[in-house]
């Protein structure tokens, strides 16, 4: 959601720089309607390149790196959640005979109690914990790449501000000129 308002905040920026440059030009033909010496010096002066509006400091935009990699990382993982997780996996006894076998070749069976269910529990605690840990610090790494995002649109904001309200007074000074004429 962040990325895509961050596209729509950039298509904004886009457009006031569009509507910046149009009104210089109307500008330039109400100093041609005003008088013969606007006229003149618009004939003389060089006329604005009539390409991509300029950014005015508006750097492409492309989502933050940091939220990227986040997404990537918790879109990779989400299966390996799915399946570990104790709601979402099938549970029937043979899956959990096969899992608890798996955990007690997977630890060091020295450092658990030589009770087999008292091990058996301990594995258990320490998988979940191991779990508990990658999930936090994928929310971590999430968290920071949508702080990262939110800062950058916060910057992006700040300068669409600036420019709108320089375009508002410039709409409303050749709003007065055309009255005038």
């Amino acid at each position: 959601e962040l990325v895509r308002q961050g596209e729509a905040l950039k298509r904004t920026e886009q457009m006031v720089d569009k509507m910046d440059q149009d009104l210089k030009t109307s500008q330039r033909h109400i100093n041609s309607i005003k008088s013969v010496w606007g006229g003149l010096v618009n004939y003389f002066k060089a006329k604005p390149p009539e390409s991509k509006p300029e950014q005015n400091g508006a750097p492409d935009y492309f989502a933050n790196s940091r939220l990227k990699e986040a997404m990537m990382s918790s879109k990779e993982q989400e299966s390996k959640y799915q399946e570990s997780h104790p709601n979402l996996r099938k549970l029937d006894n043979s899956d959990n005979d096969f899992y608890k076998a798996d955990l007690v070749s997977s630890v060091q069976t020295d450092a658990y109690p030589k009770n087999q269910q008292l091990r058996a529990y301990h594995q258990k605690i320490d998988t979940n914990l191991d779990e508990m840990s990658s999930g936090l610090s994928r929310l971590k790494s999430l968290a920071l790449g949508l702080q990262t995002e939110i800062e950058e649109q916060d910057d992006m904001l700040d300068r669409l501000t600036k420019k709108v309200e320089t375009l508002d007074v410039n709409i409303k000074n050749t709003d007065r000129k055309v009255r005038q004429l």
